[in-house]
C-alpha cells in the first residue's frame, strides 16, 4: 500500500509540473503593442517629444519628429494610454491589448489655456495713419508679440470709401502684407487681427490711407505680354501704366476726353466685343452684346467714337452699326452694297459723316468713301488701288483724313505689307498726298492719327518682316524729306492720343 501511495504522489506532482508549465507558455504569448500619433489639435500638425505612459504602467516612450509612438510587449488587457506635453492638455484614450495584435491609437492636443496670456493689441506701422498720396503697390505693417512665445497669426481686412468691397487676407504668418493693383485715387481703411491659437483674437485699431491720383496722360497704345495684347496709358514724362490685365487679350484703344472714358476691343470667349473703361484703367464694362465687333482680321478691325462720346460706331463684316455708350439702342446704319467687309471707319467731329474702309474676305480690293448719317454714300476716296490699306482719322474740321496705303501693291494670302507709307486726302481738293518721306526702306508706317493739335501725325514704325520690334513715333504733318521723328515708344502698337 505504501508503494502505491508513492506511486500516485509521483504521477501527481509530474501532472502538476505539466499544467504548470503550459500556463507559463501561455503567458508567454500573451502580449501585443499599441502604437499611435500625436497631432496638433489647433493644426494637426505631428508634435514631436510628447511623452506617452499608460495605466495599468508599462513603459515610458516620448514621439518622435513624425508624432508617432510605440509600445512593445504589452500584455493583453484593457489601458489607459495618456499623452503628455508642457503647455497642453494631457488626453487619455482608452485602449485594448490584444495577444499578438497591434492597437492604434490618435491623440490631438489641445493647448492649456488657464495660465496662456493673450497676444498684444497689434499697432499699424504703416503707412501712417490717415496719410496721402500712397503708391497702388505698397506693404502694410504692423507690431504685434506674445508673452508666451506662442506662434502667432494675422488676419488683415481692407476697406474702401469707393464701394462696399471688403477684402480679407489671412494665415498671415509675418507681420507685413505685400498689396499691389490698388485704386488711384482711392481712401483704404485696414485693420489687424491676431491670434495666438489659444485665446480669443485681438483686434488693432483701424487706420487709413489714401492712394495718389491717376497721373494726367494722354497717350494710349498696346503692349504685348504673355502673347496677350495689353493697354497702357503714358504721362508727359514717357512714364507708362497699365490698364487692362496680362491675363486678357485687350487692344485697340479709343480715348474719350467728353466722357472720360477709354474704349477698347477685348476677347470674350469666342468672340470680340467693345468695352469701355476708366482713365485709370478701372470700371470696365462691357458694351456690344447681341452684335459683336468682326471683320477680316481682328488685328485690322477700327471702330469710332461721336466726338461727344454718347455712342460708337463699329462693323460686324459687311454692316455698320452705332450703339449707345451705356450699351443701349443698337442700330444698323449702314450696309455695304457689294458685300465687302467693313474693316475701318472714323466719325467726323461734327457727328455728319461717317469715313469707312471696306476690303475683300483678305483685306484688299480696297474702298475708302465717305457716308452720311442716313448711310448715303457723299464721297469716293480710294477705289481700284491695289495694295493694304490701314487707319483712317478724320481732321478736326472733317476736311481732311490721314490713311495708310502699301504703295508696292503687294498682296498675298498672309496679308504681308512691304512699303505702308502715310498720306493726306484733302476734300477740298480731291487729292490724295503722301507725307513723311524720310521712312526708311524696308519698314512701313502705320496706324497713323493726328495729335490733338494736328500739327503731327503719331503712328507705328517697324520692318515688313512682320517679326521685328514696333516702335511709336510723332512727327510734323510735312512732305519733306527732312522731316524728324520722334521716337516715343518701343514694342508699342497701336497709339491714340487725345
Amino acid at each position: 500500500m505504501k508503494y502505491l501511495y508513492q506511486i500516485a504522489s509521483v504521477l501527481f506532482l509530474l501532472f502538476l509540473v505539466s499544467c504548470s508549465e503550459e500556463k507559463i507558455g501561455e503567458q508567454l504569448n500573451d502580449y501585443g503593442t499599441i502604437t499611435g500619433k500625436v497631432v496638433s489639435g489647433d493644426t494637426f500638425e505631428p508634435m514631436e517629444n510628447v511623452k506617452i505612459l499608460s495605466s495599468p504602467a508599462t513603459s515610458t516612450v516620448f514621439t518622435d519628429a513624425e508624432g508617432k509612438f510605440t509600445l512593445s510587449n504589452v500584455k493583453v488587457g484593457e489601458y489607459s494610454v495618456q499623452a503628455q506635453k508642457d503647455g497642453y492638455v494631457a488626453k487619455f484614450e482608452a485602449v485594448t491589448v490584444t495577444k499578438n495584435t497591434t492597437s492604434e491609437v490618435v491623440f490631438e492636443l489641445k493647448k492649456a489655456t488657464a495660465n496662456n496670456k493673450p497676444p498684444t493689441v497689434p499697432v499699424l506701422v504703416s503707412p501712417v495713419d490717415n496719410s496721402t498720396g500712397q503708391a497702388v503697390s505698397l506693404d502694410l505693417t504692423w507690431t504685434a508679440t506674445d508673452p508666451d512665445n506662442d506662434a502667432l497669426t494675422f488676419k488683415v481686412t481692407l476697406r474702401n470709401d469707393s464701394n462696399a468691397e471688403v477684402k480679407t487676407f489671412e494665415a498671415i504668418k509675418e507681420k507685413k502684407l505685400s498689396l499691389t493693383d490698388l485704386v488711384y485715387g482711392i481712401k483704404y481703411y485696414w485693420q489687424v487681427e491676431v491670434t495666438d491659437g489659444v485665446n480669443t483674437p485681438i483686434l488693432s485699431a483701424i487706420s487709413a490711407f489714401s492712394t495718389l491720383n491717376f497721373p494726367a496722360t494722354r497717350q494710349l497704345f498696346v503692349k504685348g505680354i504673355n502673347d496677350n495684347n495689353v493697354i497702357f496709358t503714358a504721362d508727359d514724362t514717357g512714364k507708362q501704366y497699365q490698364l487692362t490685365g496680362s491675363d486678357k487679350n485687350s487692344w485697340r484703344p479709343r480715348r474719350n476726353n467728353q466722357v472720360k472714358k477709354i474704349a477698347y476691343i477685348a476677347t470674350n470667349g469666342s468672340r470680340n466685343d467693345i468695352y469701355t473703361m476708366n482713365f485709370d484703367g478701372t470700371g470696365a464694362k462691357k458694351i456690344t452684346s447681341s452684335v459683336s465687333i468682326a471683320g477680316f482680321n481682328s488685328d485690322y478691325v477700327g471702330y469710332s467714337w461721336n466726338a461727344s462720346g454718347s455712342a460708337l460706331i463699329y462693323p460686324n463684316f459687311d454692316k455698320l452699326y452705332k450703339i449707345n455708350n451705356d450699351g443701349s439702342g443698337l442700330t444698323k446704319i449702314f450696309q455695304t452694297p457689294n458685300g465687302k467687309f467693313i474693316s475701318e471707319c472714323d466719325w467726323s467731329a461734327d457727328e455728319s459723316k461717317i469715313v469707312l474702309k471696306v476690303n475683300d474676305a483678305n483685306g484688299y480690293n480696297v474702298e475708302i468713301y465717305v457716308i452720311n448719317m442716313s448711310g448715303t454714300v457723299i464721297a469716293n476716296v480710294i477705289s481700284g488701288q491695289a495694295g493694304a490699306f490701314n487707319g483712317l482719322n478724320f481732321s478736326i474740321t472733317g476736311q481732311k483724313i490721314v490713311y495708310s496705303w502699301d504703295v508696292s501693291g503687294y498682296e498675298n494670302a498672309n496679308y504681308r505689307q512691304l512699303d505702308l507709307r502715310i498720306y493726306e486726302y484733302s476734300f477740298t481738293t480731291g487729292t490724295s498726298t503722301p507725307i513723311l518721306l524720310d521712312k526708311i526702306v524696308g519698314t512701313n508706317d502705320y496706324d497713323v492719327r493726328y495729335s490733338p493739335n494736328e500739327a503731327e501725325v503719331i503712328f507705328v514704325n517697324t520692318s515688313n518682316d512682320g517679326i521685328s520690334e514696333k516702335k511709336i513715333y510723332k512727327a510734323l504733318v510735312k512732305n519733306t524729306t527732312d522731316n524728324v521723328r520722334t521716337l516715343l515708344f518701343t514694342g508699342t502698337s497701336m497709339p491714340d492720343w487725345e
